[in-house]
């Protein structure tokens, strides 16, 4: 089988309720169509790639939305579907993201025997007041319950998702919220600074002056102050949001960075082949309209070519972002000396890393070697 990417992303739009800072494409759902889910998933692999294949995978990701609201044989089903084209080979990184309340003994299980190696748990805080602020549906013990759940089924690659910079109206202790995730052994932590876009439930508080944003150097301090904490417990910060223990990275999320291809499958997913990126339409009832027409319809919206000033551009920003850091060319060096006697970028050979203070400044850097190497 041709045309089949080695990293593939399933997007799973069904949540139980819009977070207040969440701009993705989700629906919102009491009871979950997980049997029309999967069936319109085959069916894009069908219009896609024709009869059902063999062609090996090194990750597959199920991303949302929610997808552990597709219930065990929701997700069992949905995995089935894939498999069918793009087969995980052997140490394949399957990974499932799922939120607390979600995880049982029984969904863990279940979700192991289908094939899941890896699951990422949406967590965003310990903070019972932070939680429901930011309209959380699930409750602070239930995450250690659920952590328990999937050590007890197997499952030990767990990554927990923090969201620090909250808005200094609601009252937080991030240096908690650390230590609370750090306390359940996790082998991954992802740590987003929040931010506040104009359609969302958060955006709207803002426009109408209800929330105040988060003050930079807030934002500055709790990102330092959790490179510090993880770094001290033996994490690895290999990303600017990024952080693992040995031998632990999120190698599918590596795929992007690297800029490798990838495919995208659901509604709103984006795919990437190396030369042309295209999206798939947004909403869940367009996305299935479309393969539920006769004949089904490919449900692509949209697709752009990327130009060497886009591929250029990307490499750069892709490149500053990780730990494994940007190949630099001779002419690079009068750019990037400023950075490294300010102490926040270092080089090693002939790569430039940035410091967990140069992340926090890397856009300025972005945008200048960019335009130093646009054609």
């Amino acid at each position: 089988m041709t045309g089949m990417p080695r990293h593939v992303y399933v997007h799973v739009p069904f949540c139980s309720r819009r977070c207040s800072y969440c701009d993705f494409a989700i629906a919102v759902r009491r009871d979950v169509p997980w049997r029309d889910y999967a069936d319109a998933l085959t069916a894009e692999l069908a219009v896609r790639f024709g009869a059902p294949g063999s062609a090996p995978v090194d990750t597959l990701y199920l991303g949302g939305g929610t997808p552990s609201k597709l219930g065990p044989e929701g997700v069992a089903r949905a995995l089935e579907a894939v498999t069918r084209w793009a087969v995980p080979v052997g140490g394949a990184e399957v990974t499932l993201e799922a939120n607390p309340e979600d995880v049982t003994l029984g969904a863990a299980r279940a979700w192991r025997a289908a094939g899941v190696s890896r699951v990422s748990l949406g967590v965003q805080s310990f903070d019972p007041a932070v939680l429901a602020w930011m309209h959380r549906t699930h409750q602070a013990d239930d995450v250690p319950r659920a952590v328990e759940a999937l050590h007890a089924a197997g499952l030990d690659d767990v990554s927990l998702d923090l969201i620090f910079a909250v808005p200094d109206a609601v009252p937080r202790d991030w240096s908690r919220d650390v230590a609370s995730a750090l306390a359940l052994g996790p082998t991954h932590v992802s740590c987003y600074g929040l931010t506040v876009e104009p359609a969302t439930p958060l955006g709207r508080w803002h426009a109408r002056g209800e929330v105040a944003g988060t003050p930079d150097d807030r934002y500055a301090r709790e990102f330092l102050a959790t490179d510090a904490a993880l770094t001290a417990a033996g994490f690895e910060h290999y990303e600017v949001s990024n952080y693992a223990t040995p031998g632990r990275r999120a190698r599918h999320n590596a795929a992007y960075w690297r800029g490798v291809p990838y495919l995208g499958l659901g509604p709103s997913a984006h795919g990437f082949d190396g030369a042309v990126r295209r999206w798939n339409l947004g909403a869940w009832a367009q996305w299935r309209t479309a393969l539920t027409a006769h004949p089904p319809r490919d449900p692509v919206e949209g697709s752009e070519t990327l130009d060497a000033g886009a591929r250029a551009a990307e490499a750069v920003y892709l490149g500053l972002r990780t730990r494994d850091g940007l190949a630099l060319e001779p002419a690079d060096v009068p750019v990037v000396a400023p950075w490294i006697a300010a102490g926040w970028a270092k080089v090693d050979g002939d790569r430039l890393r940035l410091t967990p203070e140069g992340w926090l400044r890397m856009d300025a850097l972005a945008a200048a070697l960019t335009a130093r190497r646009s054609p």
